[in-house]
Order: C-alpha cells, then sequence, then structure tokens
C-alpha cells in the first residue's frame, strides 16, 4: 500500500502536490508533456499504478489483439459504479455484449437514423434558431447552448421524451444539474492517488460523497419518471432506444436506469463537448468558416450532409486537438508486455491518451500543433485515419456505436448555425481550461457574441 500512495520520483511527486499546475493550465497539457518526453510516448505514474500511453500501436494491441486482457474492469467499474451502473461503459462479459448487440441492431436501422435526423433538425429549426436569433449581438455561454440542445436531442432519441431544457430564461433543471455533479465527483474518484479516501466518506456518508449520493438520488429519480412515462405511452412500437431496450428487459426497472444514465453521458456530454471545441476553433479561424460555408451551399438533406467531405475534415481536425473524452482507462488482468517494451503488472490501469496523441509529431507531423483541416483530405475526398492513431471514437472491438448519429448532428448544427450566424468570442486569446469529468468541459464555458448575417 505505501508503494501505492507515495514514491518519491519526479512524476509522481508533482502529481501527488500538484506542481504540474504551476506550468500547465490542464492535467491532459501535463500529459502530453511527460508523453512527449518519454522515447516510447508511455509513462507509469506509480501514486495511481495508472501506465498512461500515446504510442497507437499500444493502443491497437489493448483494443483489439490484446482486448480480453485489458477490460474495464473491476477497479474501473468500482470508481463508476454508483453513477453508470450497469450501463454499457462500465462493464465487461454478458452485459456489455448484450447492451451493444442491442444497440447496435436499432442504430444501424435506416429507419433510426432517419428518425434522429429528423429530431436534430426539427430542435434547430424551432428551438436553437429562434434561441440564437433571440440572443443576437448578446453575449452567450455557447457551451450551456449545446449542452442543453444535446440533452433535449439525445431525450427524444433515446428515450421518446421531450424535457424541453433549451430555454436559457430557465435554471438548470435539478436532474441536469446533478449529473453534471455526479460526473465530476465520479472523475475526481479516478484521480485520487489512493481509493480509501472516497470509499471512507462514502461509508460516513460526507463531503463529496454525500453530494454525489443526492445527486444519483436524483438522476435515478427522473430516470425512473422516464421510464413510467415511456409505459403511459406505450413502448411496443416505440421508435426510441429505451423502447427497444424495455422490450428486451421487461421490468428490471434498475437496469434501466443504469442504460438511461449511459445513453445521456454518450449522448448529451460528448457531443456538447465536440460542438463547443469545434465553434471555438472555427470563430478563429475565419477562413475555415468561409470554406465550410461554400461548401454548403444548396446543401438540405441529411444524405447532402454526409457529402460534405470538407466539414466532416474540420469535425475531425477539431476533435483530434479537443476530443471530447481525452482519455480512456482499462485494467490489466494478466501480466503482459505492450509492443513498446513496458512491462505492465497484473491490476495496473492502463490508459490511451487521444489529447496527447494529437499533438505528437511522429503520428502527425511537424504541425500537429496547428489546425489544419485539409490535412484529412485527399483529391477533393475525406480520408480517415487508422483509428488506433486517433482513437477519438475508440476503436476495435469497443468502437462508438452512435459515431454517425454523433457526426450527423455536429455537421447539421455546423451548417445550419454558421449560415444564419458569425459567431465572435468574447475572449478569442484564452486557451481552453477544462474541469474535472468523464468528458471535456470548459470551465469557463464558451462566451461569444451571435452576429446574425446579412439576408444575402
Amino acid at each position: 500500500m505505501r508503494k501505492r500512495v507515495w514514491c518519491d520520483c519526479e512524476i509522481c511527486q508533482s502529481y501527488s502536490e500538484s506542481r504540474w499546475r504551476i506550468q500547465f493550465l490542464n492535467l491532459c497539457d501535463w500529459h502530453t508533456h511527460l508523453l512527449k518526453n518519454s522515447p516510447n510516448r508511455t509513462v507509469h505514474i506509480h501514486v495511481l499504478n495508472n501506465t498512461i500511453t500515446a504510442n497507437p500501436e499500444n493502443v491497437e494491441y489493448m483494443l483489439k489483439t490484446r482486448f480480453d486482457n485489458f477490460p474495464k474492469g473491476k477497479p474501473f467499474s468500482a470508481i463508476l459504479g454508483d453513477f453508470l451502473g450497469r450501463g454499457i461503459f462500465n462493464v465487461d462479459g454478458s452485459f456489455w455484449r448484450f447492451q451493444r448487440k442491442l444497440a447496435s441492431l436499432e442504430l444501424g436501422r435506416v429507419s433510426t437514423r432517419a428518425y434522429s435526423f429528423q429530431v436534430v433538425r426539427v430542435e434547430i429549426q424551432q428551438r436553437l434558431i429562434p434561441l440564437m436569433a433571440s440572443s443576437a449581438d448578446e453575449i452567450v455561454d455557447l457551451q450551456e447552448v449545446f449542452r442543453r440542445f444535446s440533452f433535449d436531442c439525445i431525450s427524444r432519441i433515446s428515450f421518446g421524451l421531450d424535457p424541453a431544457e433549451l430555454d436559457l430564461s430557465l435554471p438548470l433543471s435539478d436532474f441536469i444539474a446533478s449529473f453534471d455533479l455526479a460526473s465530476k465527483i465520479s472523475a475526481e474518484r479516478a484521480m485520487a492517488t489512493s481509493p480509501m479516501v472516497w470509499k471512507a466518506k462514502r461509508f460516513f456518508d460526507i463531503g463529496s460523497e454525500r453530494r454525489l449520493r443526492r445527486a444519483i438520488g436524483t438522476i435515478h429519480a427522473v430516470a425512473r419518471d422516464f421510464i413510467r412515462e415511456r409505459r403511459k405511452l406505450g413502448f411496443s412500437d416505440g421508435k426510441d432506444l429505451l423502447s427497444r431496450f424495455m422490450c428486451s428487459v421487461g421490468d428490471d426497472e434498475e437496469f434501466l436506469v443504469d442504460i438511461i444514465v449511459s445513453f445521456l453521458l454518450a449522448g448529451r456530454d460528448t457531443v456538447a463537448s465536440a460542438l463547443t471545441s469545434f465553434f471555438w476553433l472555427v470563430a478563429i479561424h475565419p477562413e475555415v468558416e468561409a470554406a465550410i460555408l461554400e461548401e454548403a451551399i444548396g446543401v438540405d438533406s441529411a444524405d447532402q450532409v454526409r457529402e460534405l467531405h470538407y466539414l466532416h475534415a474540420v469535425v475531425f481536425e477539431s476533435m483530434r486537438l479537443y476530443p471530447p473524452i481525452q482519455f480512456d482507462s482499462k485494467f490489466c488482468v494478466e501480466d503482459d508486455v505492450l509492443p513498446d517494451g513496458s512491462f505492465v503488472k497484473g491490476g495496473t490501469r492502463v490508459s490511451f491518451h487521444p489529447y496527447a496523441m494529437g499533438r505528437m509529431e511522429e503520428i502527425w507531423g511537424s504541425d500537429c500543433l496547428e489546425f489544419k483541416p485539409r490535412r484529412w483530405i485527399r483529391d477533393g475526398v475525406f480520408v480517415n485515419e487508422n483509428p488506433f492513431k486517433c482513437p477519438i471514437f475508440q476503436a476495435g472491438v469497443r468502437v462508438c456505436l452512435g459515431k454517425e448519429l454523433a457526426l450527423m448532428e455536429i455537421k447539421t448544427v455546423a451548417v445550419s448555425v454558421l449560415r444564419r450566424f458569425r459567431i465572435e468570442l468574447a475572449q478569442p486569446d484564452h486557451p481552453p481550461r477544462f474541469s474535472p469529468g468523464l468528458t471535456a468541459t470548459f470551465r469557463d464555458g464558451l462566451r461569444a457574441r451571435i452576429r446574425p448575417r446579412s439576408s444575402n
């Protein structure tokens, strides 16, 4: 236990005493610094028993070659168990396979994709655009707008219910505030040098663990209301994902609650994070904005949006630099050796780091820190890269099932908003600072002035 809680190496001292904050704004930037200075792009933080890598060969080894030896694992499931329960992001084995198979079948249906596009389009036309028009020439927090927008979208797509959160005149609902708090405290658990601290606080129901318990209580109460409302409306022929799961799992309400939480985490937080980074980068690169608008002339349907190769490249380039999930962790079951020669002892947390990987010269070239969407274009066509060198949607067996849905939502919002408004950042020279959480969130939001474009 002493080895895990205390270590006098420079890296562990810097982490334990938060000395990294002297030089870096964000923990992910410190990780990137460590990984850039490691010959094999892999480091080990002893006090966390955590190996972190930005080596694509290691990522492929974890997510594909030796997938069974690098599951989420019981330690990680314990950290997020109170919040995510038995949802797809927190389980392995039969529970994971069942949820993935059912979600894959539903998300792959043409009817599901058409329904999702219709929901997103209606939300944009009837709520997002009117809200932005009513805020013309005012400064608003776009991150907050996108979080509310994506919450409404995923609720309608996944549960067939409309929470109508996209109204900035209303305070955040208790549900959303509780969801954000639970995400933050759960992430802080994962960053603690010893689980004994948060487990003791949970046992005595004090401090952050007491706030987490209350937040989860609120989340579960609202999720049960979703389930009751869905039953009242009928679910046997529902187009939403919750109805499909209800047909399959019957009356296991606790399991359905966990599924709801997982869908919200996937469909609300990650999409809002991607939209925030996208609009921040486009606002400070007017030449990119102009190219998007030129390509989007005359585009109106889902199929046409899908064919916008330059816009697709801009979305991927923004997520390369600012991925919604900055790093993700697995646990090594048995002693193993990564392709770069790093020995990993069984029981070690092993994290791959998309944020750092987007900043590695050997992966992206000497211009890796620059925002250059055309790096993804070959002969006018978007060309995807090896997913193991840019695992923003994971890769291998656990590749994100909602990838196409998320890209459709992001690109549709981008075209709809940029056609009608110019976004002027309130602080264009300030790089983002991130809040603790399971997804990347700008600590100070994205404050911007919304300028309507002329009718021409």
